[in-house]
């Protein structure tokens, strides 16, 4: 009978396999059941004639090929990675924006400080850090993004440390919970080395994007590699295109959930260049990190033996190929002329005047302009007095090696 046989991938050595049902074809050894055998009278006969338990032993054969072929119909066609990098990722971040806030010390630092019983742990206040967290000044410290510091001090660390650091306890929960939900479902199907080296590359690219366009102040989150994750989920679901049943439900969906998290990036305060930098640096990652085999192909290593694939397909197809050189060839391209603009100083806006409507659109809710506040500075001996111009208030600081954004800050905070 001409029936459907599922083939079985046991124990697969890696996640590039793909098996799936062949009709049985010639055997590449003879069934041991059906090589005749030679008698002691030198007459062959087949095994199992003669002898009085021929026929049970037969049936127990039948019922042995029985449950296999009921075994081969069960498989998983890659392999399950065990998720542990994208939860240390998550105890990492968690870590360093604890050190920041015991380095940041606000009761030291400022005479009002939110959650005062948490000691030097306690935050910055509202005015200062809506968001339960640091000072400006400590998480430059920490290593957060400034443009100048990484063009004119040639700190392009910076680039990556400000991905591990947040602004505070509501930032780093949403960005914590959302690569929780995003990340084990990727490092599940693909491991830890790709989809590792995929958040850190997204999260470099979401910085030199982010450096081209905002050029004042710091930046720091984990949202450009987040970004750089969902765009290479959409990759992964357009390249591997042959291998998903509901296609078009699947990226309608997708495709939804992205434009959601980027109009988000449209309000105040958001740094949305560093979402669009990281998302499309991992949608082109994603064409090259995690390209699955085709629909259809069947590994020859892992085909049991007396079964042939009638046919041998290709391992990917021609699109998948084209696509992964490509893209490739993009992301080399664009990190190259990127970087070597961000270090001569460039800035995008110059040269793009609507550009800045990606990052924030002003609507009567709310203005996207930075209130600009100005201070005059006096030092003395080893003390810094700073007097705010718009309304007159003066203060003395002791005189260390202030950068310009730290003394900003000051400012902001006499102003306020």
């Amino acid at each position: 009978m001409d029936s459907k046989i599922e083939i079985k991938v046991t124990n697969p050595k890696n996640g590039d396999k793909v098996v799936h049902s062949v009709r049985p074809g010639r055997a590449t050894s003879p069934s041991p059941s059906s090589q005749p055998s030679q008698s002691s009278d030198g007459r062959r006969r087949r095994q199992g004639q003669g002898y009085g338990h021929g026929e049970g032993e037969g049936q127990r054969n039948r019922g042995r090929e029985g449950q296999q072929a009921g075994r081969l119909i069960d498989f998983m066609p890659f392999k399950k990675w065990v998720p542990w990098m994208i939860p240390g990722f998550v105890l990492v971040n968690i870590f360093l924006f604890m050190i920041t806030m015991y380095i940041n010390n606000c009761p030291k630092n400022s005479k009002k400080c939110v959650g005062s019983f948490l000691g030097r742990f306690s935050f910055q206040p509202f005015k200062e850090n809506p968001l339960l967290g640091p000072s400006s000044s400590t998480l430059e410290k920490m290593g957060a993004l400034e443009v100048s510091k990484v063009v004119k001090s040639r700190q392009a660390w910076r680039m990556i440390s400000c991905i591990w650091l947040h602004a505070g306890v509501f930032h780093i929960l949403a960005n914590m919970l959302s690569l929780l939900f995003i990340g084990i479902r990727l490092e599940q199907e693909f491991g830890f080395v790709r989809i590792g080296m995929l958040y850190l590359i997204a999260g470099f690219g979401g910085s030199i994007l982010s450096s081209l366009f905002i050029q004042t102040g710091i930046s720091v989150g984990a949202s450009g590699a987040l970004f750089g994750l969902l765009g290479s989920m959409l990759s992964e679901l357009i390249t591997n295109w042959t291998i998903y049943s509901n296609k078009f439900a699947a990226l309608l969906t997708l495709v939804l959930v992205i434009v959601i998290n980027l109009a988000m990036g449209i309000l105040p305060h958001v740094d949305n260049f560093a979402h669009i930098g990281g998302f499309i640096s991992g949608f082109l990652l994603g064409f090259v990190f995690l390209i699955r085999p085709q629909f259809g192909y069947v590994s020859q290593k892992e085909v049991p033996p007396g079964y042939i694939a009638p046919s041998r397909k290709p391992k990917h197809k021609t699109y998948q190929y084209v696509l992964w050189v490509c893209s490739l060839i993009l992301l080399i391209a664009g990190f190259a002329i990127g970087l070597i603009l961000l270090l001569r100083g460039v800035n995008l806006n110059e040269h793009c005047s609507w550009c800045h409507y990606m990052s924030c659109i002003p609507t009567p809710l709310w203005s996207c302009k930075n209130r600009q506040v100005y201070c005059q500075s006096t030092e003395f001996g080893k003390s810094l007095n700073l007097t705010c111009i718009s309304n007159g208030k003066s203060e003395i600081y002791p005189l260390t090696e202030e950068s310009t954004s730290q003394v900003q800050q000051l400012c902001s905070k006499l102003c306020g």
